[in-house]
This record gives C-alpha cells, sequence and structure tokens, in this order.
C-alpha cells in the first residue's frame, strides 16, 4: 500500500491539489488531512481497480476474506474498499464501513448508507462492533434497527496485531461494514439468516438516541432531562422528561 501511496502522490499530485483547491479547506492541518485522504483513496484504487473488484466483490458475495486473498490486500483495506464502489452507472452494494478502538472511538469512517455514525463520544454498546473487540478472527452477524426504522446487516471483525515486541502492547480494534437489509440476498454472509426476526434496537450514541427503556443507556438524550423515581425500580434507574422551556 505505501508503495501504491507513493505512485500516486507523485502521479495524480496536481490532480490533488487541484481538488483541495475546490473544496475550499480553510487550515493547513485540514488540507494535509483532505491530501492524505485523497491520497489514500488513489491507492487504494490502485490496488483494487473499481471494475475489476466491483465484479469480483458480486462473484463472491462480497465475501472479505475471498476478495483480500484474491486482490493482495488487508482486511482493512478490502472493506473499506467495498464501501466506496458508488460510481454513477456502476454501482456496488451501499455499504457503512467503521472502524472502532477499544475505548469505542470512531477512528475511521466511510459510509454509503443513511447509516449515522457518533462525531462525539462513544457509540451504541448494543451495536456488535463493540463486542468483536473481544473475538479476534470471528465474523459477528447481527440484524439491528435504527430509532427511524431502518435495519441493516451489521458484519464486524476483531482484529489484533502484535507490536514486534515483548516491551510495547499490541493494536487490537473492529472492523464494521455493514448495509440495508434489502441487500442482504447479495452477502454471503446472510445465508441461513432469518432478515424477518426480530432485530436488535441499536441508536448512535445515548445523547440522541430517543429510545427510553434502554439497559445499557448511560445519558439521557440532549432534548430529555432524567426524572428520578424515589421508590419505584424500572430497567434503568431514571425515566426521561422533557426539558423545561423557558417562560
Amino acid at each position: 500500500f505505501q508503495m501504491a501511496y507513493q505512485i500516486v502522490a507523485e502521479d495524480l499530485g496536481a490532480i490533488i491539489e487541484a481538488e483541495l483547491a475546490a473544496a475550499g479547506l480553510r487550515s493547513p492541518a485540514a488540507q494535509a488531512i483532505g491530501r492524505i485522504s485523497l491520497t489514500n483513496y488513489a491507492a487504494g484504487a490502485l490496488l483494487l481497480p473499481y471494475e475489476a473488484f466491483r465484479a469480483r466483490a458480486m462473484a463472491t458475495r462480497h465475501d472479505v476474506d475471498r476478495l483480500a486473498l484474491q486482490f493482495q490486500t488487508s482486511f482493512e483495506q478490502t472493506c473499506h474498499r467495498l464501501s466506496t464502489l458508488q460510481r454513477p452507472g456502476s454501482r456496488g452494494v451501499p455499504f457503512y464501513f467503521l472502524r472502532v478502538d477499544r475505548a469505542g472511538n470512531i477512528t475511521k469512517r466511510h459510509s454509503a448508507t443513511r447509516f449515522q455514525f457518533a462525531r462525539f463520544g462513544g457509540t451504541c454498546p448494543l451495536w456488535n462492533i463493540h463486542e468483536a473487540l473481544d473475538g479476534a478472527g470471528q465474523t459477528l452477524i447481527q440484524l439491528a434497527e435504527m430509532p427511524d426504522g431502518e435495519r441493516y446487516l451489521c458484519l464486524a471483525w476483531g482484529i489484533e496485531k502484535r507490536s514486534g515486541s515483548h516491551l510495547e502492547p499490541g493494536r487490537r480494534y473492529a472492523l464494521g461494514l455493514g448495509c440495508d437489509v434489502q441487500h442482504a440476498s447479495a452477502l454471503v454472509y446472510a445465508d441461513g439468516l432469518d432478515l424477518k426476526a426480530r432485530t436488535t434496537p441499536i441508536g448512535v450514541s445515548c445523547r440522541i438516541c430517543e429510545r427510553e427503556n434502554c439497559r445499557q443507556r448511560a445519558f439521557p438524550p440532549i432534548d430529555r432531562a432524567l426524572a428520578v423515581p424515589g421508590a419505584e425500580r424500572s430497567i434503568v434507574p431514571f425515566t426521561l422528561r422533557p426539558l423545561k422551556t423557558p417562560a
């Protein structure tokens, strides 16, 4: 990948700079991040050519392991590329893709779906991507439903990379890939899965989730306040009430 990165940085540098200028990014930091992001994308496209990769993805029914083996790319690179196949007239399955560390921070994200990611704070603990952190090498499959009623087939994998030294901790993180259930038949991971089965109700994060009777709720939504009953016990030790409107 590093070799591909250097090739596109040299050959496509002028095009990348033109795109950055058109984007109107104001700060040097934003421009630097934009430059790296565009160069990374181009490097991924060099290793995983659009039409060839899209055709193999459809033929293998989006089997990530097989695709990674055939194109000699990492599991993460392959997942990321799957989420970018939205060229007009030649679209692939619209996927979301993300990477999450052990603290729940989203360190990489991309989405061609309506699926929303938390911009600040942790993600929903009911989402299977958190469970994947404890099971490197396993494929976790979940049918999940967002508060807006959209249902998703959510895939998650735990990844562990050794540091190369006993004195340094290794890296452990989780990768998530998913799509609307209407596209599930195009994925090998949906074979044998009852798509009409009960879904797991998840949200973006506690702060913007409207679900009231959630056992995993840590904070009230930003548009609600806590109401703590004195002599009652419920799923969570508080209920939610609307915020008072200033007089």
